[in-house]
This record gives C-alpha cells, sequence and structure tokens, in this order.
C-alpha cells in the first residue's frame, strides 16, 4: 500500500501516540513515505533499532518516490498547518477540548479528507457545526512503554492518590490540589503525587502554580514531581498510585488516567468530555458535571478572539469530587486491583487503531 505518514516522534502527548502508531505500521510490514514534523526524538522510547532503520527507509522513500497522488496520514493540531499535506487526499488524526468551533477551525475540516477525533463528544460539536466528514477515532493502550508493576513502592499502609498532566486551568489542576488539599491535606493514610510539570512553562513558574493552588501552604502529604523524560520513568509513576485523579473540563481522551485505570488503578473521573469514551461505573467513580460550563481562556493556552481553540469546558462541585474520592477510598481498602480496568488493555489496542486508518487509506 503506498501512503504518507506526516507525523511527530518525540516525547509529547502527539508524538507519543504517532510512535505508537507508527511502529504498529512498521510491524505490519508497511513501508510509508516518513515526511516528519518537527525534529525526531526518540529519547523518550527504549533503545530500538529496527524502527530506526525502518525510519530511515521511510523518509528516503519520502525524498525520492512519493507522489501526491497517494493518501497522507497527518497527525497534528487543528490549525493551519493541518491544510499543508503531502498529498491531495489527507487523513488528519487531531485533538479538540472544547465546544465552540471557530470559522477557522472548520475550513481545516473542510480542506482534509477525513479528519479522527478521539471521542464522540468532539465528534458531534463537529458535526452539529456543519463538519459531515469527522469520524471517531478511540485511543488504545501502549503496552509497549507502559505495563503493570506490583512493586512496594512505600514502606507504609499509605493509599496514594496520582494526578498528571500539563498544568492547565483547561485540566482544573488548581481546583483538584486545593479541593484535595482542604480534605486529606496533611493526613499520614493519604498521599498525593503531581506529575503536573508544563514544558512551556519555567520551572519557577510551574512552583508559583502549585503554590497559588494550596494559597502558600505547606502539606508534607503532597508531592510535586518534576519532569520525567522517559517512559520507563513514568511508567513507575503511573504505578505507584492507587487511585488517579481525572477532573479535567476539556479533554480528547486522558491519556495517563486511561493508562492507569488500564493497568488496574482505581480512579476518580468526571463523567463527560473524552473520558466517557472508555470510563465508566465499573471500572471508575464517576463524578457528574455541574450543568453550566466555564469559560476555557486561561492567558496563555487559550485566549478569547483567537481563530482557533473558542468555548468552554466543564465543571463540577468540590463536594462530588470529595465523595467520590472516598468512594475510590474504599474500592481500594476492598481490593487494590482494579480487574475492570484491566479489561480496556484488550478493548482499546494500537492495533485496533492502526486497522481503522489504514482500511481508510485503502479506499479510492
Amino acid at each position: 500500500m503506498s501512503f504518507a505518514l506526516n507525523v511527530p516522534l518525540n516525547g509529547v502527548s502527539f508524538g507519543q501516540l504517532s510512535t505508537a502508531i507508527s511502529k504498529e505500521i512498521m510491524l505490519r510490514g508497511e513501508q510509508p513515505a516518513f515526511f516528519p514534523i518537527g525534529q525526531v526524538d526518540l529519547s523518550a522510547q527504549g533503545e530500538d533499532a529496527e524502527f530506526i532503520e525502518w525510519l530511515n527507509k521511510c523518509t528516503m522513500l519520502g525524498l525520492n518516490e512519493h507522489s501526491r497522488e497517494n493518501p497522507s496520514i497527518k497527525l497534528w493540531h487543528l490549525n493551519n498547518d493541518s491544510v499543508l499535506s503531502p498529498s491531495t487526499r489527507q487523513s488528519l488524526i487531531t485533538f479538540y477540548e472544547l465546544d465552540s468551533p471557530t470559522p477557522h477551525e472548520l475550513n481545516v475540516i473542510k480542506n482534509n479528507d477525513k479528519v479522527y477525533v478521539t471521542s464522540e463528544y468532539t465528534k458531534e460539536v463537529f458535526t452539529s457545526a456543519g463538519a459531515d466528514n469527522v469520524k471517531y477515532l478511540p485511543l488504545f493502550f501502549d503496552s509497549r512503554n507502559f505495563q503493570r508493576k506490583d512493586d512496594t513502592f512505600y514502606s507504609d499502609d499509605r493509599i496514594t492518590f496520582n494526578v498528571a498532566g500539563k498544568f492547565e486551568k483547561r485540566k482544573h489542576h488548581a481546583k483538584i490540589l486545593n479541593t484535595w488539599a482542604k480534605k486529606f491535606g496533611n493526613s499520614k493514610k493519604f498521599y498525593l503525587n503531581c506529575a503536573l510539570y508544563n514544558s512551556f512553562l519555567k520551572p519557577e513558574d510551574n512552583e508559583a502554580l502549585v503554590r497559588s493552588s494550596l494559597q502558600g501552604e505547606n502539606y508534607f502529604n503532597i508531592n510535586c514531581l518534576s519532569f520525567m523524560g522517559k517512559n520507563s520513568v513514568y511508567n513507575d509513576f503511573l504505578n505507584s498510585g492507587d487511585i488517579i485523579i481525572g477532573m479535567s473540563g476539556g479533554e480528547g481522551w486522558g491519556l495517563p488516567e486511561f493508562q492507569s485505570v488500564a493497568m488496574g488503578k482505581h480512579s476518580v473521573i468526571l463523567n463527560a468530555n473524552g473520558y466517557k469514551s472508555w470510563a465508566n461505573e465499573k471500572n471508575s467513580i464517576l463524578v457528574e458535571p455541574r450543568s453550566d460550563k466555564i469559560p476555557a481562556y486561561d492567558g496563555m493556552f487559550f485566549n478569547k478572539g483567537n481563530a482557533v481553540s473558542q468555548g468552554n469546558i466543564f465543571d463540577w462541585d468540590e463536594d462530588d469530587f470529595i465523595s467520590a474520592c472516598e468512594e475510590a477510598i474504599k474500592r481500594v481498602e476492598t481490593d487494590k486491583l482494579n480487574k475492570e480496568g484491566l479489561e480496556l488493555q484488550s478493548e482499546f489496542s494500537v492495533d485496533k487503531t492502526v486497522d481503522i486508518l489504514l482500511s481508510d487509506v485503502a479506499e479510492k
């Protein structure tokens, strides 16, 4: 099959997904013309000489043999860069967290053959706005980088909560920290590990965001971790927790939360947006969102009046969140292993995702 692959390969979420998809395509014996977005950086991954050799071969195919008549698969932001393509027929994988598509975003969608989004909620947002070429593409458990470990991470019997993702208003990190601290702060029985480092900000700015969230108070049982540049280290972090918190008001999928639950961790998850693609009442403690949304604008990543990323995010009540945390604690005390969560590994796999992509690429 002749097609092009136009994706980033690096250590952030876009690059991690692209790497997993690319490796699965390699294992199927395909050799697409490879057009990298940005510099290739596989430092977060383990050594893989076979994959590097394959990339080099596919890159030369892109330089020497690719025709624009062949279809392409691109993974990138929903902006003007996603109108650019090495092919006349492009399938775009993109991510959208809000609820008010702009004319610019809709025009980007119109100028792609197919557009894949990672939640039924997002698909409905775009369909309601008039886009008829949007398709739901479920994401997957990354079994090459993440595995359940039954190691003992702490010498006492504490119950550990994890919260992850780069620090953002959209993800309600400040509200999570503040609410959790008011209920569980300075309790020897509970612990909160925060992997919230935002690489777009300076270290001192990351520290200031956490301090502000906790209103300047120090809590011995709240630990903020520095950036983890290796997937193996991040895997240890995910395994170290008993309960993962996913309360983002606008999420395309929720990769750290999903990987955690799929490894058998209990969870407190907002029953909204991309979380609904995989979280249910059996594998998670669900928190219902408030009926009223709030604007997403934060002065950094979402700015009112921009050509892209306009709209609102879901919100939630603090009491509902704490009640869900207490219910998750009971589940941990009954059985630390979330058996229902383990089923996500087979339900959502990279081979199923790539099946959809390659099937659509093969269409004439």
